[in-house]
């Protein structure tokens, strides 16, 4: 069984005023198979997890562990991390000019698995997957992201996801910006990559509605920089129904 485990997370940002705590203290543990979804307030801490956990340079980790079968994984560079099979879907996914979306597929996968994959069956993979996305497969030529609505930025991040076959997904507010079709599609791409591959998903939002596709083992919520409280399914109900306001006015 492979283990993400997170133990004291401490990790900060350097700002025009100084530098500012972020995470203050998180321990979490994600097993293969498990999705563990990640809920809480506007700055409370969560898209600071997600991108402490693929290499982001802008956050300073000043304690604290995180390791993938025990391995550090604070250790590793960007690329090292994916290639353990970690795997990041951005809020705000960006734009890269001059390169398809096939290119930056098969140079991805090459990256990962250490050896190019033959060309009839990764094109089949390829055109099966984004079918299943509801992607025009023009969109294969195009340049990755650029000019792409937000949900087909988020269908994309998907189409890797499903192609590149990670052990852990970090998903960042993957229903952000996305209509009531789009998220369903996007829902059944995760719970395919997961039933397929026994992944294990770090779902990061704020709304439960992306909770009624993606059913959650666990439920986490974060304020101020640390775990305020878990539970079941049964906690993201009662976030519902309760919003955040009971926690802000405990941290007040």
């Amino acid at each position: 069984m492979s283990t993400l485990e997170i133990r004291d997370l401490r990790v900060s940002i350097a700002t025009e005023q100084g530098t500012k705590p972020i995470l203050k203290g998180v321990d979490l543990t994600i097993r293969d198979g498990e999705i563990h979804a990640v809920m809480g307030p506007n700055g409370s801490g969560k898209s600071t997890l997600a991108y402490t956990i693929a290499g982001h340079p802008r956050y300073t980790v000043d304690g604290g562990s995180i390791t993938l079968d025990g391995r550090d994984v604070l250790a590793m560079s960007v690329d090292e991390r994916a290639r353990a099979g970690l795997f990041l879907a951005m809020q705000y996914p960006v734009e890269i000019p001059g390169v398809t979306v096939a290119n930056f597929l098969r140079t991805a996968k090459t990256a990962i698995d250490g050896e190019a994959p033959a060309i009839r069956g990764w094109s089949k993979s390829v055109q099966e997957s984004m079918s299943r996305l509801r992607m025009d497969p023009a969109f294969s030529a195009r340049n990755v992201n650029e000019g792409f609505s937000g949900g087909e930025k988020k269908r994309h991040e998907i189409l890797q996801l499903e192609l590149l076959k990670p052990r852990f997904a970090v998903l960042d507010e993957t229903d952000s910006g996305l209509d009531v079709d789009a998220l369903k599609i996007v829902s059944e791409g995760v719970n395919r990559a997961h039933d397929e591959t026994d992944l294990g998903v770090l779902l990061i939002t704020h709304y439960t509605r992306i909770l009624r596709y993606i059913e959650p083992d666990f439920v986490h919520v974060f304020v101020d920089g640390r775990v305020a409280e878990e539970g079941g399914r049964e906690l993201a109900d009662r976030l519902e129904d309760e919003g955040y306001d009971r926690y802000l006015a405990a941290r007040a």
